[in-house]
C-alpha cells in the first residue's frame, strides 16, 4: 500500500508555494495561447472549447478510469503520459467524435459540416462547450452523489468498470443535453426539426446562458461536497443508493437555481448602470437577462480556485477546528467564498483581465463586465492545479511519508 503524502514544506508554505506556481503556470500559457497580445491569440474561440475539452477528458481518465492503464507509472513520468494523451483524446473526441461522427447526423455539431453550409463554425464549437458544461455535473455525479452506483459495489476491474461507468454517465450526459442545449440551437436554425428554448417565458430570454446561470452553481455545490465540504451536509440523508443520489441531485439542482436567482438580483447593485442601459439597446430587455444569467456563473466560477486550493493544497485547513465537524464546514464555506469575492475584485476592479489577459473591451466601464470572459479565465486557471493533482498525485509539492 503507498504510503501517505504529506506536503513537502509543511503548511501553508506548501499550499502557498502552489498556489503561486498553479497561478503563474496558467497566466504564462494563457499569454502563448489565447492572449490577444501572444502568439496564438485563441481567444475565446477556439480556446474555451479546447481548455473545457481538456478538463472533462482529464475526469474520464482520473476520476472514471482510475488513471488507467498508467496508474503503476512513477512520477514524474506518469503525469507526462497522461498530460499527453490527454492532449491526443481532447483533438479526437472534437475532431473526430463530435465533428465527424455525431456531426454526421447533427450539423451544428460538425465545424466542417457548417462550413460547407456557409455558417459560422464557431456555433458547432459553442455546441461541444455545452456538451461539457453539462459533463461537468453529469459525468462525476455518478462517483460523488450516488457512490459509483450502479457500476460499485461489485469486482469489475479496470478498464470495465471505466467503461461501464463511462457509458451510464454519457446516458445521463445525453439526457440533460437534449433537454436543456439542443433547444437553444433550434433558436439559431430555424425549421420544425428542432424545439425552441422551453425557458424563454420564465426565464426571460431564450439564450443558452440560462442554463450557465444556474447549471454552474450545480456543478459548484456537487465539487464542493467532494472538497472542502468533505462529503456534507449529504452525510444527514441515510437512505441506500439510488435514492439517496437522486435526492442529493434534485436538491442541488434546486439550491443551484436559487442561489442563481439572488446573484441575478444582486448583481445591479454594483454593476455599473451603463452597463444595463447599453445592452438594453442593443438587443432589449431580453439581453439584460442573458447577461445576468450568465454573470451568475461568472460568479460561480471564481469559487472554483479557492475550494480547489484550499482542499488539495491546504489540506482542508480547519485552524483548530475538527476537519470533518460542521464548524470547519462553515468556516470552509464563508472562507472559499470571500475568496471568491476578492478574486472577482481583483479580476474587475483591479482590472486584471484587461491588462493581465488581453481583454481589450475591459478598458471600458460599461464593457467591462458584458462578456462573460472572466468564466474562461477561472476554469483555465485549474488546470495547472487539476493536471499536478491527478496526473502528478501532487508532485513535487508533496512527497510521500517515511
Amino acid at each position: 500500500m503507498a504510503a501517505e503524502l504529506k506536503p513537502r514544506w509543511g503548511q501553508p508554505l506548501t499550499g502557498i508555494i502552489s498556489f503561486f506556481t498553479f497561478f503563474f503556470i496558467g497566466w504564462g500559457l494563457w499569454y502563448v495561447l489565447s492572449d490577444p497580445r501572444g502568439p496564438v491569440g485563441w481567444f475565446p474561440y477556439p480556446f474555451v472549447m479546447f481548455l473545457a475539452m481538456m478538463i472533462l477528458v482529464g475526469l474520464w481518465q482520473h476520476m472514471i478510469l482510475g488513471d488507467w492503464p498508467f496508474q503503476n507509472l512513477s512520477q514524474p513520468t506518469r503525469g507526462i503520459v497522461q498530460t499527453i494523451v490527454n492532449a491526443i483524446l481532447v483533438w479526437f473526441v472534437i475532431d473526430v467524435i463530435f465533428y465527424r461522427i455525431l456531426g454526421l447526423g447533427f450539423n451544428f455539431l460538425s465545424y466542417y459540416g457548417l462550413v460547407e453550409l456557409e455558417k459560422s463554425g464557431t456555433l458547432a464549437q459553442v455546441a461541444v462547450v455545452c456538451f461539457v458544461l453539462i459533463g461537468f455535473f453529469s459525468y462525476p455525479v455518478v462517483t460523488i452523489f450516488f457512490g459509483k452506483w450502479p457500476i460499485r459495489p461489485s469486482n469489475l476491474e479496470q478498464p470495465a468498470a471505466g467503461f461501464a461507468e463511462l457509458g451510464w454517465t454519457s446516458l445521463l450526459t445525453l439526457f440533460f443535453y437534449v433537454i436543456l442545449i439542443v433547444p437553444f440551437f433550434g433558436l439559431i436554425y430555424k425549421g420544425p426539426a428542432l424545439s425552441t428554448p422551453w425557458w424563454t417565458s420564465f426565464a426571460g430570454t431564450g439564450h443558452v446562458h440560462w442554463v450557465f446561470g444556474w447549471w454552474e452553481w450545480a456543478i459548484i455545490i456537487l465539487f464542493m461536497t467532494a472538497n472542502v465540504w468533505r462529503g456534507k451536509p449529504w452525510t444527514l440523508i441515510n437512505v441506500p443508493q439510488p435514492m439517496k443520489g437522486i435526492i442529493c441531485m434534485l436538491t442541488t439542482f434546486a439550491a443551484a437555481y436559487c442561489i442563481a436567482l439572488v446573484c441575478k438580483a444582486i448583481a445591479p447593485s454594483w454593476i455599473p448602470a451603463e452597463t444595463f442601459h447599453h445592452l438594453q439597446e442593443a438587443k432589449g430587455a431580453s439581453e439584460v437577462q442573458r447577461f445576468l444569467w450568465l454573470h451568475s456563473a461568472e460568479i460561480a466560477g471564481f469559487t472554483l480556485i479557492p475550494f480547489l486550493i484550499w482542499h488539495h493544497y491546504f489540506d482542508d485547513a480547519a485552524f483548530g477546528l475538527a476537519k470533518d465537524g460542521w464548524p470547519a464546514f462553515f468556516l470552509r464555506t464563508v472562507g472559499v467564498l470571500a475568496l471568491a469575492a476578492a478574486s472577482y475584485y481583483f479580476f474587475y476592479y483591479i482590472n486584471f483581465g484587461h491588462w493581465g489577459l488581453g481583454n481589450h473591451h475591459m478598458a471600458e466601464s460599461a464593457a467591462k463586465f458584458s462578456h462573460g470572459e472572466s468564466l474562461i479565465w477561472c476554469f483555465w486557471s485549474i488546470i495547472p492545479l487539476l493536471w499536478n493533482e491527478w496526473f502528478f498525485h501532487k508532485w513535487p509539492f508533496y512527497v510521500h511519508e517515511e
